[in-house]
């Protein structure tokens, strides 16, 4: 497509889709654009960014019926189901309409921090003993199960409860839900709404990785930034170890995101909603067909993030076991956790009044700004921890939401660094065995159940981490608090 004369730059690291573009398909279906397209990025960035559709997703987003604002997109963006990967875009509560696509099949893929009393030095020669107890205790790869087995009851209880089910039977502290995002449970999930196969592939994975992007990091501090909001977040100094937990909800959300598009397919056409690609099906945001996906997706979202408390539960076991010292008296205790792949129903201002929106985040990170009741309370005064993953041999990042993102993006910004490479080319350009090589000679210890995943997930598959986190901060969507890099990780 040639953007000619529809993709000017508007600001620093700012570049508007006019809403006069039509495209062929806007044309042939008589609709419009409701709205412009609003992308983060640089000039460089812009160049590989139009060379695959995702700015044609982008515009397409923006003809939905009931969008607010603009149909955004981070700088993370690439090709996704529906909307581009990276794409955010809210919707009124009456008159808008809800989108599987704008979600995506990992509901509430997402990503936990843990912070520790431990240094590099304390751990170096450990490394390799910690990652493979952690590969050990923590089931990984495609098709993996946890290591419990759920009842049908318990399943339930998962599904509408969240991380607090985990907590109640052992499975972490009661500390860790005062920092995750909702406390890890969307008021009003009903398991009544999500399939019997949608349960049979969540029942047995519970507790586990998965494969593709997904990992579990050990980090190490590189770089402060703002240490008066590290302080805050329990960071204190250079070398610093983290850890980082990066999955979702697995099977379960998966099939609820299949059950459901086609449920929302048959809804267009009951509506009679103009679509340019089948693949944005939604429905009237009212509609019975809407609240019954918004309903499972919230099971889904709970079940992710009590998947990522058992994870953690059991990488805090591995790290008390291989060092001889309870978790507690080791300092693991999480600094945060957040969803990358969501709709919520949320509260902004916009344009001198409030409205109830439903904001779908599609590969993007919900970033509030100081003050915001949603923000725990510790965090309060310097604003919402916003965890970047980078992968196996890049960067990772914690970031800060800001004031201006409250009024520019209804809090979001990037959720990683974004594809760069199809799967399949990754793995022609990125032999298991390069990959392996690359990492041992940045001292970092790579333990994987798959040789595929290792290509596929290659560092050299993603765009630069550290570009599309410094062209976030320099649109002022996030702030940067701290740089982080892996020393050992454990892939599916």
């Amino acid at each position: 497509m040639d953007w000619e004369g529809f993709l000017k730059r508007a600001g620093e690291c700012r570049f508007e889709i006019s809403s006069s573009y039509l495209s062929a398909a806007m044309k042939q279906n008589r609709v419009m654009m409701n709205t412009p397209g609003l992308v983060y990025a640089d000039e460089e960035m812009m160049k590989a960014i139009k060379a695959d559709d995702s700015l044609e997703q982008v515009a397409n987003v923006a003809t939905l019926p009931g969008i607010v604002g603009k149909s955004m997109a981070m700088p993370d963006i690439h090709h996704g189901y529906g909307f581009a990967i990276g794409g955010v875009a809210a919707f009124d509560a009456h008159d808008g309409i809800i989108s599987p696509g704008g979600v995506g099949y990992d509901i509430n893929c997402g990503v936990r921090l843990l912070r520790s009393d431990l240094t590099y030095e304390d751990i170096r020669h450990r490394i390799t003993k910690l990652i493979d107890t952690m590969f050990d205790n923590v089931p990984c790869g495609v098709g993996s199960e946890g290591r419990i087995q759920l009842s049908p009851a318990q399943l339930d209880e998962v599904l509408r409860r969240g991380p607090g089910w985990a907590v109640e039977n052992g499975y972490g502290w009661e500390d860790d839900l005062d920092v995750t995002e909702d406390r890890g449970c969307i008021e009003g999930a009903d398991p009544a709404l999500v399939s019997p196969t949608a349960k049979k592939r969540g029942k047995g994975q519970l507790g586990s990785l998965g494969a593709g992007n997904h990992f579990l990091e050990i980090q190490r501090v590189d770089e402060i930034y703002d240490a008066e909001a590290a302080r805050v977040f329990g960071v204190t100094e250079k070398n610093q170890i983290l850890l980082m937990i990066h999955t979702g909800s697995r099977g379960c959300g998966h099939q609820i995101c299949t059950d459901y598009l086609e449920i929302m397919r048959q809804a267009n056409r009951k509506y009679n909603i103009p679509l340019l690609d089948r693949e944005l099906s939604c429905a009237p945001a009212m509609s019975p067909e809407a609240q019954s996906y918004f309903t499972a997706m919230k099971c889904a979202a709970n079940f992710a993030w009590a998947n990522r408390q058992m994870i953690a539960h059991w990488v805090r076991e591995s790290f008390a076991s291989v060092l001889g010292r309870p978790a507690d008296k080791l300092g693991l205790a999480m600094i945060y956790d957040v969803a990358h792949n969501i709709a919520k129903l949320e509260e902004h201002d916009f344009e001198g009044r409030r409205r109830q929106l439903y904001v779908h985040r599609k590969g993007a990170t919900r970033a509030f700004g100081p003050g915001r009741p949603e923000v725990p309370e510790k965090y309060r005064s310097v604003g919402q921890p916003v965890l970047i993953p980078g992968d196996m041999g890049t960067a990772s990042y914690l970031l800060v939401g800001t004031d201006l993102a409250m009024g520019e993006t209804f809090g979001s910004s990037c959720h990683g660094a974004g594809r760069s490479a199809s799967r399949h080319v990754s793995r022609k350009r990125h032999p298991a065995n390069a990959v392996i090589e690359e990492l041992k000679r940045k001292g970092i210890y790579l333990q994987a159940k798959s040789r595929r995943v290792i290509s596929e997930e290659a560092p050299g598959a993603y765009k630069d981490v550290d570009r599309v986190v410094d062209v976030s901060q320099r649109a002022g969507i996030v702030r940067r608090v701290v740089r982080l890099v892996p020393v050992g990780v454990v892939k599916g």
